[in-house]
């Protein structure tokens, strides 16, 4: 993936706030519900994610699903550096801080996105480093600085931070890709500065490395062969790493990738946490707007390659979170980046559970009596 865009479909009114959302969380809303995917992965200590876009909680219904369903949340968009920063200087936290109040007030926690990537940069960013008017010295500063204020702004409040974030090429043999925004200008130890900075920041904090294809999506293992290896490398050099995600984003054309689990294991054997960060699982379908599959087989290829993703964490003690990268298919990222694509959530353009969820269910079920107990 190359965008990590929800797209926000302003689906409420201002008046549905009250209704929705009270001090003590979603009216209405019982996360203690004994057949809830947060609830069924908590008898493991498994945490079950979402990405959610702050504004659509308005929507009372969405809200309901964000606060019953899973147990980590998200931002889209809300903490990436062109929204927090659009103007140098002034901060704007009103989107995370509106999602941290959300998971608070439902027994939640919260995974930050992203501090180190190269897209969704901010305007006066870009253009200065390419006009020449910020340095590559001062653009290491302005990392720097973004990096400190924005962990210090959420510190103690943030469980998981993807620090950097898609740094590995596509290719086979995969490495560090020496055209991205950073490494052009600032070499490859800026991932390592970026972790010191993040944990500097706020100690406590899980630090990510996050990335797509790493767990074998890509087919050849290259980029998983790539990523470990550097991961390795920083883990012997003592940068406070705390983990690796991998995205999850799958497609059905192409089939479930085999070396999952033993991917997530190998970096797990480095002494490091692991996750599931965005998964999706698209499939070709009749139009953006309604999102019916054409090819009916894949209403049943979908819920099995998510039910695969999920067993993969399963059968990897350190994999500590399950995340899905949005549940409703009317705000998913995917018909607006893969042409005639879509189905990628777990509910449909309506907001009724697909029957993924189900089968999801079906596995936490199985696993609370056979699945380590995460740390």
């Amino acid at each position: 993936m190359r965008f990590h865009r929800l797209a926000a479909v302003g689906v409420a009114v201002a008046t549905a706030v009250a209704a929705a959302i009270t001090g003590s969380g979603v009216a209405g809303a019982s996360s203690s519900s004994s057949d809830s995917l947060r609830a069924l992965a908590s008898k493991i200590d498994l945490h079950i994610g979402t990405a959610v876009v702050p504004y659509d909680l308005d929507n009372p219904d969405y809200a309901k699903i964000a606060a019953t369903q899973f147990s980590v949340v998200t931002p889209g968009n809300e903490m990436k550096w062109q929204v927090v920063e659009p103007t140098q200087g002034t901060y704007d936290w009103s989107g995370g801080d509106r999602l941290v109040q959300f998971a608070q007030q439902n027994h939640q926690l919260v995974r930050g996105h992203v501090l180190l990537w190269h897209n969704q940069l901010p305007d006066w960013l870009t253009t200065g480093v390419t006009n020449g008017t910020i340095s590559d010295a001062q653009l290491r500063d302005l990392l720097h600085k973004h990096i400190t204020d924005e962990v210090t702004h959420f510190k103690g409040k943030i469980w998981q931070w993807d620090v950097a974030n898609e740094f590995f090429t596509d290719d086979n043999p995969s490495q560090l890709n020496p055209n991205d925004f950073w490494i052009s200008h600032l070499g490859t130890g800026v991932i390592a500065d970026a972790f010191r900075w993040a944990h500097a920041a706020d100690p406590k904090a899980l630090l990510f490395y996050n990335d797509y294809n790493i767990a074998g999506e890509d087919g050849t293992n290259a980029k998983s062969d790539a990523a470990y290896t550097f991961i390795k490398q920083l883990v012997a050099q003592g940068v406070p790493i705390s983990g690796v995600g991998d995205q999850g984003h799958l497609d059905t054309q192409y089939g479930f990738p085999t070396k999952m689990t033993d991917d997530l294991q190998r970096f797990a054997n480095l002494g490091l946490k692991t996750a599931i960060t965005e998964a999706d699982v698209r499939t070709f379908v009749d139009s953006p707007t309604t999102q019916v599959p054409t090819d009916h087989l894949a209403t049943f290829a979908q819920p099995y390659e998510y039910s695969q993703m999920l067993q993969a964490c399963l059968a990897v003690k350190q994999c500590i979170s399950f995340t899905v990268w949005g549940f409703g298919d009317t705000d998913s990222w995917i018909p607006g980046w893969f042409t005639n694509e879509g189905y990628a959530n777990l509910y449909d353009v309506n907001l009724a559970p697909k029957p993924v969820v189900a089968d999801l269910q079906q596995d936490l079920k199985l696993a609370a009596h056979g699945a380590q107990h995460r740390s």
